[in-house]
């Protein structure tokens, strides 16, 4: 089984295509998410623009449901399948199904527990968590040293799904800059709690936080869903944001109002419809017996006021 780790990203990726009219079932974890929904457009326009036949479902964030769609993409006869996780966890089930009918498997964007093992017509193309998570701390880190002028801070961090793995990694990677001397001051995590990447739940849990009366410094988010729902209530609430130093990843088009407004301080741009692009051709071209490399990755981008303008236009 080839298992190089190729960092050659989406371009290397896509740059010999061969298309065709293939019939590809695409598995979504869950529509209403505005991240996941760009990666959706994504494929689609991929889909439409070199007329590539695809069905796309929503999962609604069910992994029974996600595996029956799984199966029912075999037994429909599709030409490749491409899969947005619900559970990282629970992907092992989806490589055997799909291996044993021999029909290729791309896992877009959330990295699967088997990553290690997939077989030969099977593929992952997403951007590096280890990456996200660490672009983002240590900006955070810069603020409090650089332009706040502090020695210490105090934040709170927003856990994204624990079943997913860039929740866990971008949390991990908080942790590596603090506890690695990457962070230029000391950065104290008061706690550190799980929103489930979800705008609602993120202004119950800020609200929450709130009301301790807990002395902190800024918020860090592993995406920007749950930095905007604790922007929201921190709002609510009657804080000054230009005292607050907030980070979210992902660079959707909500979050870069909420940096043009002056409430966000930093996200990192993660390419949704270069991912969905990249996994849709990895997709034909394992249908069609081509060579791909099992993992691409799609690199992170910092985004902070200073070149926001670079961005605007991207999600």
């Amino acid at each position: 089984m080839k298992k190089i780790v190729f960092a050659a990203g989406l371009a290397a990726l896509m740059g010999t295509t061969a298309m065709a009219a293939e019939n590809v079932g695409v598995s979504m974890a869950k529509f209403d998410d505005n991240f996941l929904t760009v990666l959706r457009n994504g494929i689609q326009k991929y889909a439409d623009d070199n007329g590539i036949g695809v069905q796309i479902e929503d999962a609604q964030n069910d992994v029974a449901k996600q595996l029956d769609q799984i199966n029912n993409f075999i037994a429909s006869g599709v030409s490749a399948i491409v899969v947005n996780p619900v559970d990282t966890s629970a992907t092992q089930a989806m490589s055997d199904a799909a291996a044993a009918a021999n029909v290729p498997l791309v896992y877009v964007n959330r990295q699967p527990v088997n990553i290690d093992t997939l077989p030969d017509n099977q593929a992952f193309v997403a951007s590096n968590e280890v990456d996200s998570g660490t672009l983002e701390t240590i900006e955070v880190c810069r603020i409090f040293a650089e332009d706040q002028g502090k020695t210490e801070a105090n934040v709170y961090v927003m856990m994204g799904e624990l079943s997913n793995q860039a929740a866990v990694q971008r949390t991990a990677d908080i942790h590596d800059v603090i506890d690695g001397g990457k962070c230029a001051v000391k950065l104290n995590i008061i706690d550190e709690q799980t929103a489930n990447w979800s705008r609602e739940e993120a202004t119950n849990l800020m609200t929450n936080w709130l009301s301790t009366g807990a002395a902190f410094d800024g918020v860090i988010s592993n995406n920007d869903e749950m930095a905007i729902g604790a922007i929201q209530a921190m709002k609510a609430a009657g804080l000054d944001m230009g005292t607050i130093v907030v980070g979210g990843v992902d660079a959707t088009q909500d979050a870069l109002a909420a940096m043009q407004a002056g409430d966000l301080d930093v996200t990192v741009f993660q390419n949704a419809a270069g991912q969905g692009q990249g996994a849709l051709d990895a997709a034909v071209k394992l249908a069609k017996g081509e060579a791909v490399d099992q993992k691409v990755w799609v690199p992170f981008e910092l985004v902070t006021p200073k070149n926001i303008g670079d961005y605007l236009a991207k999600n």
